[in-house]
């Protein structure tokens, strides 16, 4: 790996810094509904003038193909920056769907929904989990049944965030009849204002809505929504997470160095605070952290299980540093929003892209090639 930046990589960095020194919004992002979907497309549409989004798509199709490291080198100036979490309502559209669609997508397909991702038009919520079928997605039974040239969708998901405002939607349903577990899936573009969609946002701890459970009751999709092949679906779902678990989460897990300063500055001017060592300590983690994500993104050739080590270490890590931000501030945490609200918050992070549980799973089974835990 090559980490050492050069000239032009140095040049790039002040690029970056100078311009979100400049355009970078200084509120908060809204939780959710209407006001976070508007905020969120109001910046991507900034960036994308500004010629930084889609940084790691390829130029063929609107981004600027970025190698990993200029990708770091740009995350580590916007968490600087204090820029929006990348983690709002566009994550599915420029992390999911978008690369999806590059990898096994139709040139029409291509063509329709990339412009609209990267310029700040729609926005993509995620239809993989269902009520029986969470870690184990292989088990969900939403299904498409092929009808001339449609599938009519029955079934139900959850957990699909911003589905309440959501465009578009990366859909994994069973078309296959008679198939089990991961054979007879597909990979479908559902536009979400088709008849028979019903979308019911789930109000989580922190008080935020932006979790969602959708219901299907004969929704009409075409098959030319289809993405790869049809009943080929798990082949395309595991393109998608491959996605999710590698690079997405990037500026999420290089922001922990900038949370955990942050949480320092804090602490300094609370004379009685006993915290300096437990302080310490999440600093030196959140600098492994970091490196972490550099190895990960930077090694080649890539490997493809990587990405849980860092997504484990990452979502537990979040939790810790936020949980001492109620504690340094005591009484006081209960009215200042930001660091309650992002605590109650990162109790998602060891349950969404696969449960923490999962991610030890995947680590001792493919990395480090222990006995498969038994199945049921």
């Amino acid at each position: 790996m090559h980490l050492t930046p050069d000239a032009d990589d140095r040049a790039f960095r002040l690029r970056a810094r100078d311009w979100l020194a400049a355009k970078a919004p200084t509120d908060r992002a809204p939780a959710d509904g209407p006001p976070s979907r508007h905020f969120a497309l109001d910046w991507l549409g900034q960036l994308h003038a500004g010629g930084w989004a889609g940084l790691a798509w390829p130029e063929a199709y609107g981004g600027q193909g970025l190698s990993p490291g200029r990708l770091i080198l740009w995350y580590e100036e916007y968490v600087r920056a204090r820029a929006p979490s990348t983690l709002d309502c566009t994550f599915v559209a420029l992390n999911h769907a978008g690369p999806t669609l590059i990898a096994c997508g139709t040139e029409e397909q291509k063509a329709h929904h990339l412009p609209r991702i990267l310029e700040g038009r729609s926005i993509w919520c995620q239809g993989f989990s269902e009520p029986g079928a969470g870690s184990d997605l292989a088990s969900l039974k939403t299904t498409g049944r092929v009808e001339g040239d449609h599938l009519i969708v029955n079934g139900q998901k959850i957990w699909s965030s911003f589905a309440d405002i959501a465009d578009y939607q990366e859909l994994l349903i069973r078309t296959e009849p008679g198939s089990s577990r991961h054979k007879g899936l597909s990979w479908v573009i559902c536009d979400m204002s088709l008849p028979g969609i019903t979308v019911r946002p789930i109000r989580n701890m922190a008080g935020a809505t932006h979790f969602a459970e959708v219901f299907y009751d004969d929704v009409a999709i075409p098959l030319t929504e289809v993405v790869g092949d049809l009943h080929d679906g798990w082949t395309t779902a595991m393109t998608t997470l491959a996605f999710e678990r590698r690079t997405a989460a990037m500026a999420l897990q290089l922001e922990l160095s900038v949370k955990i300063e942050d949480l320092i500055a804090v602490a300094a001017p609370r004379p009685g605070t006993a915290m300096a060592e437990t302080l310490a300590d999440l600093r030196a983690e959140a600098a492994a952290i970091r490196a972490m994500t550099y190895r990960v993104a930077l090694r080649d050739p890539a490997t493809p299980f990587d990405g849980s080590l860092v997504r484990l270490a990452f979502a537990e890590l979040a939790q810790r540093i936020h949980r001492t931000g109620t504690e340094i501030m005591g009484a006081e945490a209960l009215i200042d929003g930001p660091w309650m609200h992002d605590y109650l918050e990162s109790y998602s992070e060891t349950i969404a892209g696969g449960t923490a549980e999962i991610q030890r799973n995947i680590i001792a089974e493919r990395i480090l090639g222990l006995p498969r835990e038994p199945r049921p």
